[in-house]
C-alpha cells in the first residue's frame, strides 16, 4: 500500500473571482479620469481657412471659442446664412456681449484679464459677419482675440 494516491481526472481547480471587482473598478476609475467630455457640438460649417505662420495658443490661459459659419446640414431650418454659435445654441450679434460677460463671471478674478477670444470662422464666411462680431467685443473690452486655423499653404490652389 502506497502513502500517496494519484488523483484520478485532471480537472482544473476554478478560477478565483475574488479579484474581479478590484479589476472593475479600476477600469471604471481609469476610464473615468481619462475620457475628455465634449465642450460643444458644433452646429455650423466649420472648415477652418489656412496658414503658414500658425502658433498654438496657451492651455493655462482662459479661451472662450465664438463659432460662425452656416448652419450644417442638421440645422438648415434656420437657413443658409452665416450664423454665429455660442456654447451649444446659435445666437445674434448683439448676445456677444452677455456671453463675454458670462465667461468672465465664471472665471477667477485674477485670470480674467487673460480671457482670449478665439474665433472659429468657417472660411465661406463673409468679412462682414467677423467685423461685427469684432465690433461688438470691441465693445465690451474683450481684446483678446485669436483666429483659429488650419496648418497649410494658404496659396496654394484647391
Amino acid at each position: 500500500m502506497s502513502k500517496f494516491k494519484k488523483k484520478k481526472g485532471g480537472d482544473l481547480p476554478a478560477i478565483s473571482t475574488a479579484s474581479l471587482p478590484d479589476i472593475v473598478f479600476m477600469l471604471l476609475f481609469f476610464f473615468m479620469v481619462a475620457t475628455v467630455m465634449r465642450e460643444t457640438s458644433l452646429k455650423v460649417a466649420n472648415k477652418l481657412p489656412v496658414a503658414d505662420q500658425v502658433e498654438k495658443l496657451d492651455k493655462k490661459n482662459p479661451i472662450s471659442y465664438i463659432y460662425a459659419g452656416k448652419p450644417s446640414a442638421n440645422y438648415k431650418s434656420f437657413g443658409t446664412e452665416p450664423r454665429i454659435q455660442l456654447n451649444d445654441k446659435f445666437a445674434d450679434v448683439k448676445d456677444i456681449a452677455p456671453f463675454i460677460a458670462a465667461e468672465r463671471a465664471a472665471l477667477r478674478e485674477e485670470l480674467v484679464p487673460f480671457l482670449t477670444v478665439a474665433l472659429k470662422v468657417d472660411g465661406e464666411t463673409n468679412m462682414g459677419l467677423v467685423s461685427d462680431i469684432k465690433q461688438e467685443l470691441r465693445k465690451v473690452n474683450a481684446l483678446k482675440i485669436n483666429y483659429t486655423t488650419r496648418k497649410g499653404d494658404p496659396l496654394a490652389p484647391k
